[in-house]
């Protein structure tokens, strides 16, 4: 990370905070597959995975036959990834890295996928452009994302409004906007298509998920820790966390009805 990166004591934080994200893989493993066929990643291909977190994704594609890189800001989950990888036998080369400053040569992939991950890149410019950088033309990037009206949207919104980012940073979220997402890729794509799935995990309560969420999800645990001393903060961001978790939740089917939008082009 340059020195003269004007967001690297964030993504610092950043590094830190998603550390305890590895339990929700068992969550993020079946949208996993769904991207991986939605870039229709087959045998053969060079594929980059950006922000790939516990390896779900890297992992998926290598098994279809691929030769695939994974790279994310956390050494924790790397060493998780690398896990993940070496239980299914698989020989992928794992990287700490940026998403904004990828250490890969020009259109060195035929694929670039990112489950979840290179939305939380704070300049999305610099994101997608390496991201392109990377990429061969005529190949695929393919991404899923968040939408802002549903619920990991609104929860980082709410989180947001506890805790503000640094300033100039991009709320993730609207990586999960269609019309956002074209005008970001703009005139070096071609053939954008969208699609929106499910993710569905499970949980007793909305309270049971709330308490899952602080323990696992890095922004959602920063602003419990800020609150730890005053209960009548924390009871409060509870009780909004609970009424938002409600909306989404399924009683009969004891799941969390959380929809993503993935997002495929070529490019150009």
């Amino acid at each position: 990370m340059s020195a003269q990166d004007p967001f690297a004591g964030f993504k610092s934080i950043q590094k830190e905070v998603w550390s305890t994200f590895a339990p929700m893989e068992t969550f993020t493993t079946p949208p996993a597959a769904k991207l991986v066929n939605f870039a229709g990643i087959a045998a053969g291909q060079n594929v980059l995975d950006v922000g790939c977190g516990t390896g779900v994704t890297t992992v998926t594609a290598a098994r279809r036959g691929a030769k695939v890189r994974g790279l994310d800001l956390s050494p924790v989950l790397l060493e998780r990834a690398r896990e993940n990888a070496a239980l299914a036998k698989l020989d992928i080369d794992f990287r700490e890295g940026d998403a904004e400053d990828l250490p890969y040569g020009n259109g060195e992939f035929d694929t670039v996928i990112s489950q979840f991950g290179h939305m939380f890149a704070p300049r999305p410019e610099v994101a997608v452009s390496e991201m392109l950088r990377v990429l061969k033309p005529g190949g695929i990037i393919a991404f899923s994302t968040w939408p802002p009206h549903l619920f990991i949207g609104r929860m980082f919104a709410l989180v947001g409004h506890h805790l503000p980012p640094p300033e100039g940073v991009a709320p993730p979220a609207l990586w999960g906007d269609p019309k956002i997402i074209a005008e970001r890729l703009g005139g070096k794509v071609g053939s954008v298509s969208f699609e929106m799935d499910m993710m569905a995990p499970s949980a007793l309560s909305p309270q049971h998920f709330r308490r899952l969420m602080e323990t696992t999800v890095g922004p959602v645990m920063k602003v419990v820790q800020q609150y730890r001393d005053e209960p009548d903060k924390l009871t409060s961001l509870r009780a909004e966390l609970e009424a938002l978790i409600t909306e989404f939740f399924d009683p009969a089917g004891n799941v969390m009805r959380q929809q993503f939008l993935m997002t495929k082009a070529r490019k150009i």
